[in-house]
């Protein structure tokens, strides 16, 4: 699967979409995700609930924004997959952190939440077919196609993890 043209995504996109090594979608959202589930397993659950700066999210609440970013994400491809013409709206990913509760939760629990959100990501653009792949609909205001909302769902869990290790892991 080619990643998509710079026609197939709003700007802003790009700079997840050019965090996805190669162009094998199905193989990178397994391997970026067997990545992110070694560094979870490497955290204690304090380390967990860190916060690098006053106001930034937790470890934690970066795991609930993925795996609400993947679920928003992936619904968005199913309705332009299947031709839906519905244009989809934007969500506030702030006010989406601050009411999960992430920081309450278990590492563990998200770890295994965010594994069924990958397991069910990757079979659902295991059944699309190359015309549903390629389908354009309107999100956030923005065009898009069905393929590149699967580039951004793993280029966006790429530069998390790689923040994670950045700013909130330092050696």
């Amino acid at each position: 699967m080619k990643k998509p043209a710079p026609s197939e995504h709003d700007p802003y996109f790009k700079q997840y979409i050019d965090l996805v090594e190669g162009e094998d979608l199905l193989g990178r959202l397994e391997s970026v995700h067997e990545e992110t589930r070694s560094l979870l397993s490497s955290l204690s659950e304090d380390r967990a609930g860190h916060r690098y700066a006053e106001g930034k999210w937790s470890i934690k609440e970066v795991i609930g924004h993925l795996i609400d970013c993947e679920r928003i994400l992936t619904m968005r491809s199913l309705v332009i997959a299947r031709g839906d013409r519905t244009e989809l709206p934007g969500f506030d990913q702030d006010l989406y952190v601050r009411t999960s509760g992430a920081d309450r939760r278990r590492l563990v629990d998200l770890a295994e939440e965010h594994d069924a959100v990958r397991k069910a990501t990757v079979t659902l653009f295991r059944s699309f077919d190359d015309a549903m792949l390629v389908k354009q609909g309107i999100a956030n205001e923005s065009i898009i196609s069905v393929r590149a909302l699967g580039f951004v769902v793993a280029g966006h869990e790429v530069h998390h993890t790689n923040v994670i290790r950045d700013r909130y892991l330092p050696t």
